[in-house]
């Protein structure tokens, strides 16, 4: 009889993943339940899903899920965390939905150091809706609305999320991560489980950013996504620890 030494993971439900071909959801959403089963936090877990290529995020985990508006994750996470402070509750947003329509709400929810922890995945892109430019597309990236390239005279500069939140007094733990690598896929799950504990303790408000490809509106096959991920995203958003007033291991 042969010894199971990978399986999926509990609070990751057993039905097929809706996302492109190469898309980098999948290993997130991975990480996510399994951080989930390690900290035994299943049935005090309540998760948020955006408005993105993430909508259907609430058929991925066998936790509860609660639907938000576009961009309105972190204020639906502040209603149920302050009517329900002993649950573990995360939002799973995109670029567009945290760093565009949702500014406010990421901002504000930081600022009041809500005890609740944001999982954004920026891929430098709107994804569902078509390649459109996002807040974080890159100076020169050509999109759907920016055929010659985002220009700084014209659309300006890419937002960096994770600098601007870690200088609010309300933040707690704020990290950028990869999924281009086993080691830095590794370290992201590390990273959410810190976010996670993170809120367990009560510290407060903790987002782990996650870069993360588009191969379908990139235009590129999945390898070459990985590539560009590091050759281009990378050095404009670079991986580290921006805040951590926890303590302990990064």
């Amino acid at each position: 009889m042969m010894e199971t030494i990978f399986e999926r993971p509990k609070a990751l439900a057993d039905v097929p993943f809706h996302y492109c071909p190469g898309c980098t959801h999948g290993i997130v959403h991975r990480l996510i339940a399994e951080v989930i089963d390690e900290l035994g936090i299943e049935g005090d877990t309540i998760g948020v899903a955006p408005v993105g290529c993430a909508v259907f995020a609430y058929n991925y985990f066998n936790c509860d899920m609660q639907e938000a508006a576009h961009g309105r994750a972190p204020a639906v996470a502040t209603g149920i965390k302050r009517a329900n402070p002993e649950n573990i509750i995360f939002t799973y947003q995109g670029d567009g939905d945290l760093a565009a329509i949702g500014t406010a709400e990421t901002v504000h929810a930081a600022t009041r150091s809500e005890n609740i922890t944001i999982i954004f995945l920026n891929n430098a892109i709107y994804g569902m809706t078509g390649g459109q430019m996002a807040p974080t597309s890159l100076v020169g990236q050509v999109t759907q609305t920016t055929p010659y390239g985002r220009k700084v005279e014209m659309q300006g500069y890419p937002i960096r999320m994770s600098e601007m939140l870690a200088t609010l007094e309300g933040s707690s733990f704020i990290k950028r991560c990869s999924v281009d690598s086993i080691k830095n896929i590794n370290d992201t799950r590390a990273s959410i489980k810190k976010a996670f504990q993170c809120q367990i303790d009560k510290k407060g408000f903790s987002m782990v950013e996650v870069l993360s490809t588009c191969p379908t509106n990139w235009g590129l096959s999945p390898a070459e996504s990985m590539d560009w991920l590091r050759d281009n995203m990378m050095p404009y958003y670079p991986l580290g620890v921006y805040k951590d007033v926890t303590g302990g291991d990064r």
